[in-house]
């Protein structure tokens, strides 16, 4: 008999040390079914085809439990309105570029893109590991919204033209469609900017009420058609070098989710990330290609035009951190990382320019 309850205590004994080594079970993922309004139509390609890849990749992962159902612009709300539906409750989620808020939130332009700025692989790096996601939250706590950073693409053009920009002397007066601080830096330098959707720009264009624009990558640009009506498209697109997108999550919303929940949307997010970039540098090259089948001129925007903006960056930047706290931090915070990265960025990549000269003969 002792020998009987010497083995079911051992038994016992063991039981209990295998429970206490064992991790705490992972909560289940909850049952989400958020109704996703974005800014961009799904059908321009390498812009506004991220979320729905998004919407397809977490419904995957969480077996279904977490859904997105995505509306196109102006079916659930108006395009623009991403941020402020979100932050009042009218909406759980919505999927937008970060910068159309920048009247209540100056800063946000600076997560959307920052002229001059990050480019993507640097401005993910700053975000991951530099503290610009935490500076992310902080920024956006007090309106009750919390943002996800769910897709990143290449620089954007910096536009579409009826001539060649040649000189500086060019730029003043020129009637020129740009958002967020790089039509503030193009006023700085005396170009007549406005804002219109991108669906009203070709016939702008077409009809006089524009000298140029600025929209997107080449992909997109070649859908709206601007190359039937300017023959000569300006690069770098040094007012976007990278431009982001972000899952906008109520903050009430957000903090109700278990932590398995959030970590499957945020997963998710980031898989979209890499999604987006890999996607944007993928097809510009061939898009190029067939804008010179079209009697277009890409060509580079010339050294002293380039160092007008630059000089305008610095202008406009100074006055905008002057005017908002957060906007210095959030600058600071850019411009220090840049700086930290500046010799690894020029010394450990081979020059855009070089070439191999001394090819062996075939």
């Amino acid at each position: 008999m002792s020998v009987k309850i010497n083995f079911l205590g051992a038994v016992g004994a063991s039981i209990l040390a295998a429970a206490a080594a064992s991790p705490v079970s992972a909560q289940e993922v909850e049952n989400v079914k958020w109704a996703v309004p974005i800014s961009f139509s799904s059908s321009l390609t390498a812009l506004g085809d991220a979320l729905p890849w998004v919407a397809e990749r977490v419904s995957a992962s969480s077996g279904g439990a977490v859904q997105f159902e995505v509306f196109e612009p102006g079916k659930m709300i108006p395009a623009l309105a991403v941020f402020e539906s979100v932050a009042t409750g009218q909406i759980d989620a919505g999927y937008s570029w970060m910068g159309y808020e920048r009247g209540q939130v100056p800063a946000s332009a600076l997560f959307g893109a920052t002229p001059f700025g990050l480019e993507p692989a640097q401005f993910t790096a700053w975000m991951y590991q530099g503290g610009g996601n935490e500076l992310l939250e902080e920024l956006f706590e007090p309106y009750n919204v919390h943002p996800i950073l769910c897709g990143v693409i290449s620089p954007e053009a910096a536009g579409w033209f009826k001539f060649p920009i040649e000189s500086v002397a060019q730029l003043e007066g020129l009637k020129f469609r740009a958002a967020g601080l790089g039509g503030e830096i193009m006023k700085e330098v005396g170009m007549s900017v406005t804002v219109l959707p991108g669906g009203e720009l070709y016939q702008a264009l077409e009809t006089g009420v524009l000298d140029a624009t600025e929209f997107s990558l080449p992909t997109v640009d070649e859908q709206l058609g601007f190359y039937q009506v300017a023959k000569y498209y300006h690069l770098p697109g040094w007012h976007q070098p990278s431009t982001s997108q972000y899952l906008y999550v109520n903050g009430d919303v957000w903090k109700g989710l278990n932590s398995t929940t959030q970590a499957q949307i945020e997963n998710a997010c980031m898989a979209g990330v890499t999604y987006a970039m890999s996607r944007a540098e993928a097809l510009q090259g061939a898009v190029l290609k067939t804008f010179a089948e079209k009697g277009v001129e890409a060509r580079q925007l010339p050294d002293d035009v380039l160092q007008k903006f630059r000089d305008a960056t610095a202008v406009v930047m100074k006055r905008e951190s002057e005017n908002d706290a957060m906007f210095a931090k959030v600058y600071s915070s850019m411009m220090d990382f840049q700086e930290l990265n500046s010799d690894w960025f020029s010394l450990g990549y081979l020059p855009r320019d070089w070439t191999w000269e001394n090819a062996p003969a075939e």
